[in-house]
């Protein structure tokens, strides 16, 4: 079994070194490249103000967060969900750092995140795979058909479940694995595979194109529906 997180975090600033903390944890977790629908997300008392800059990234305000719980009382519950399993983190060192960063904190003897999980790293992925262009979420998304309509600001669980769709994409050899194209062909390309269009990632790749079955395609979007909800 192939068991994945994709995590995303948000913060009070960009430096963990100069005391800058976690205040939100998303993940989501994927078996066997689908998304299970099985999450951890937490939002945190950093014990801290949080820089104006970052305010404005992700809407998060101290008064909202001085009555949730610290970091040091969802470790145990954060790393049973995790452990042994890849993460996979759009520019993971900023995230791996403040993670790190927090472990250190606590009287426990924790070892480095990097000890715990495998990382993969979305960012260095996708710059390779798209040199010399945007490959920040919302450009990922728009380039393979992931609907961000609704991220008006960033979010910890919100950008994970994102991610976690982009990422299947990345990696599918399908440069429109969610697009609406697809559905309205499915029904021509049945169980059949196909050869990839000229100049497409599958091609670039040398992979096989699938096209998904009603079956699966229903599927799809009952999981939508369901991320939508949460």
């Amino acid at each position: 079994m192939l068991r994945q997180i994709i995590l995303d975090t948000e913060t009070t600033g960009l430096d963990p070194q100069s005391g800058h903390r976690i205040i939100e944890i998303g993940c989501v977790e994927v078996i066997n490249r689908r998304v299970s629908g099985n999450t951890f997300h937490r939002y945190l008392d950093p014990e801290r103000p949080i820089d104006r800059g970052a305010e404005e990234v992700h809407g998060l305000t101290r008064e909202f967060l001085q009555d949730k719980p610290k970091f040091v009382e969802i470790i145990d519950e954060f790393l049973s969900f995790i452990e042994g399993a890849e993460l996979v983190i759009h520019n993971a060192p900023f995230d791996v750092s403040f993670l790190n960063a927090e472990f250190k904190r606590l009287k426990k003897r924790l070892k480095n995140l990097e000890e715990y999980c495998s990382i993969t790293d979305t960012l260095a992925m996708a710059r390779k795979m798209h040199p010399g262009q945007r490959n920040n979420l919302d450009a990922l998304c728009k380039r393979y058909g992931v609907d961000n309509a609704k991220r008006d600001l960033h979010g910890g669980l919100l950008d994970a479940n994102l991610l976690a769709l982009t990422y299947l994409a990345m990696t599918s050899g399908q440069d429109n694995l969610f697009s609406v194209d697809n559905k309205e062909n499915a029904n021509d390309n049945k169980n059949k595979a196909t050869e990839p269009s000229k100049g497409s990632t599958a091609q670039k790749y040398k992979l096989r194109v699938l096209k998904a079955t009603d079956e699966e395609l229903a599927a799809h979007e009952q999981r939508l529906a369901k991320i939508g909800k949460k």
